[in-house]
């Protein structure tokens, strides 16, 4: 097994390679403005640090989000190619999962990431491998979840929740992780759809002029 994970749904652009064992090599970037820039070239130097080719690779694992449209889209598309190109399966695992996955708090706690206007992606675990509510995108003090919380939606509204030490963002080290145990379990994994949770901001203006020829 050698899975290549990849998720660009937070501001963190992050790629890994994983044997099924350990992870062999990994990139983060942090910079929510160039997904698009500086995914194929973390791609590259993963690849590049673990001695092997793209060809070598056996299964793709992407971040399905929740996030942002223009971000998300940029990792599950690159996932899409690369699984059609090599002829290799292509996983998504929820993004907070992956979060999760990384976490070192005992009991029950939720992870919330950034959704911007005011308002966080979540979900409540019962630890690292259950999710038990979510994804979901509402504001802070709606999710009212008296429990250990991290990710930067956390750090962004601390007067909302009882925030605790945590990654602030995903690794898809931790996807790739998740993904591994997963499959060795026999436990089927998601599609690469992608978790929008609400509509892009982007939309076509209400009574427009059509222009037509005379």
């Amino acid at each position: 097994m050698l899975l290549l994970a990849l998720d660009t749904a937070t501001p963190a652009v992050t790629v890994a390679l994983h044997d099924g064992a350990r992870t062999v090599a990994a990139s983060s970037q942090v910079d929510a403005r160039r997904h698009g820039e500086l995914l194929l070239p973390a791609v590259d130097r993963v690849l590049a640090e673990a001695g092997v080719r793209l060809d070598a690779v056996t299964g793709i694992v992407v971040g399905t989000g929740p996030g942002p449209y223009t971000g998300l889209r940029v990792g599950l598309m690159t996932a899409d190619t690369f699984g059609l190109a090599l002829g290799v399966p292509v996983y998504g695992v929820c993004t907070l999962d992956g979060l999760a996955y990384a976490a070192e708090v005992e009991g029950p706690f939720v992870v919330a990431t950034d959704a911007r206007r005011k308002e966080v992606y979540w979900a409540r675990y019962d630890d690292r491998l259950t999710r038990v509510s979510g994804p979901a995108v509402d504001r802070p003090a709606e999710v009212a979840q008296d429990v250990p919380t991290f990710g930067a939606g956390a750090l962004l509204y601390p007067d909302a929740f009882d925030v605790v030490p945590g990654p602030e963002h995903v690794s898809a080290a931790s996807l790739a992780a998740l993904a591994a145990e997963r499959l060795a379990a026999g436990v089927e994994l998601d599609e690469p759809r992608p978790l929008y949770l609400r509509r892009p901001d982007a939309q076509v203006p209400k009574n427009y002029k059509v222009v037509t020829p005379k």
